[in-house]
């Protein structure tokens, strides 16, 4: 990357991973696709009749808000589809509502009966059955096994234009995030959310998720084994859920506990910046870049490290959750005075946490500030919780602390956990806090 900004390094990693569910906005001119070869032909010809555009709708005048695909599982009235594109049906069921329209442009209404936030799945019933085309066998050893660089086929409604198929080749797990994703390498645009993938033979491979915005043909799915444990929870309860805000609490609240358990499992690595030791996480899920801003024009050097979680949980269009991220900045100057080197690192310690009471998804922040030293190192400290309000028992954490010790060099640090535990958001502050210290070079 060449812009460290946090703005810069969230856009490329977060945003970057694109739902392919499209919200009720203007249309971008898109490059159309290649006519279909025979087999994605037959394919699409025998799947057509248990395809379906999920849209939802604002129950007050039935307008549209956002649309995604979904598809018929065998030959029951179940439909898959993603918890993106049915969250707003999920989560405020007194102002949306959903609809099912087919191939043959028959509509009729869906009821949600479970959503999965973490794999972002979701399951409805509709007033139709399927053929028997798409089917999610029960045994996890009749799932298809897919060998890398095989050819695949995304089905769904792309930008609300009409059923489209698109091929593409499946390359591999990828493990960036908690959860497994399917690399698929072939377009999956907006509005195909929650439309299948499939093999060859017609066999269910995963389920269309989100794109790259920053690659070419970088696309994800969900695998279908968890589609497969999705359907057996529908089939084993007895009604659905009243409250699925409670529902989707719970899966944040486990998802929490493992996101917090994987970062701390083995002791933090310790970089040097200058004569300072800072805490980082590199792994497989964890991420991290550096910088600096030396040149001959500026009286100053900031050397910076970040790191950030590559993946999110989605909960709604105004709620991301389930991330980590650890910034640390190393400034000295040689040119500055001492006022204005302490005017210039204070500045950037500064306005570092926002929010207000009129936030509809977390609390305004509560803060409290220190000065502490460990490591032989003083610094003042500052930490900030946010409480969600429709989530009891999850918080974000800021810490931020900022070195005492030097006049003319300062350590800048701040470590953001989101969607945590109380007691879990203070573990993970404590463990970054203490260790920090002085002894690089």
């Amino acid at each position: 990357m060449r812009n460290f900004s946090l703005a810069a390094v969230s856009a490329a990693l977060l945003a970057g991973l694109l739902p392919c569910a499209i919200a009720a906005t203007p249309m971008q001119e898109q490059v159309p696709l290649p006519a279909p070869s025979s087999s994605a032909q037959k394919l699409y010809s025998s799947a057509q009749n248990d395809l379906l555009q999920i849209r939802i709708l604002l129950k007050n005048g039935r307008t549209q808000a956002s649309v995604g695909s979904g598809f018929l599982i065998g030959d029951s009235n179940l439909v898959v589809t993603n918890y993106h594109v049915v969250s707003q049906i999920a989560l405020e069921p007194e102002t949306y509502v959903g609809e099912y329209v087919d191939t043959a442009n028959q509509r009729g209404a869906v009821e949600l009966l479970a959503v999965d936030a973490l794999h972002d799945l979701a399951v409805v019933r509709v007033g139709r059955s399927g053929t028997g085309f798409f089917k999610v066998p029960e045994q996890i050893q009749q799932l298809p096994a897919l060998t890398q660089g095989q050819y695949l086929y995304s089905l769904g409604n792309p930008l609300d234009l009409g059923f489209a198929i698109s091929e593409g080749s499946y390359n591999g797990i990828i493990r960036r995030g908690f959860y497994d994703q399917l690399m698929f390498t072939g377009p999956i645009n907006s509005g195909m959310s929650g439309g299948p993938n499939v093999t060859v033979d017609g066999k269910v491979a995963g389920v269309n998720v989100s794109k790259r915005l920053d690659g070419e043909l970088v696309s994800f799915l969900v695998p279908v084994r968890y589609v497969q444990e999705l359907l057996v929870k529908v089939r084993q309860q007895a009604k659905p859920a009243r409250d699925f805000n409670l529902i989707v609490g719970q899966q944040l609240m486990a998802h929490q506990g493992v996101i917090v358990d994987k970062l701390l499992e083995s002791p933090l690595t310790l970089k040097v910046l200058g004569p300072y030791k800072v805490p980082v996480r590199e792994s497989d899920q964890v991420r991290c870049w550096g910088q600096s801003n030396a040149k001959p024009d500026i009286p100053y050097t900031v050397d910076e490290m970040r790191c950030q979680t590559e993946s999110a949980i989605y909960v709604s269009s105004q709620l991301q959750t389930g991330q980590v991220s650890i910034q640390h900045a190393y400034t000295r100057s040689l040119e500055l005075n001492a006022l204005r080197f302490s005017d210039l690192v204070s500045n950037a310690f500064k306005n570092q946490v926002s929010g207000s009471y009129k936030n509809q998804q977390v609390t305004a922040p509560a803060c409290k500030e220190q000065f502490v030293s460990n490591n032989k190192l003083s610094m003042r400290a500052v930490l900030c919780v946010r409480a969600y309000r429709k989530f009891t028992g999850l918080y974000d954490f800021i810490l931020l602390t900022a070195s005492t010790d030097q006049a003319m060099m300062s350590l800048q640090s701040r470590v953001e956990t989101k969607g945590v535990s109380y007691d879990n958001g203070l573990r993970v502050s404590r463990i970054f806090l203490e260790s920090l210290g002085k002894g690089g070079k």
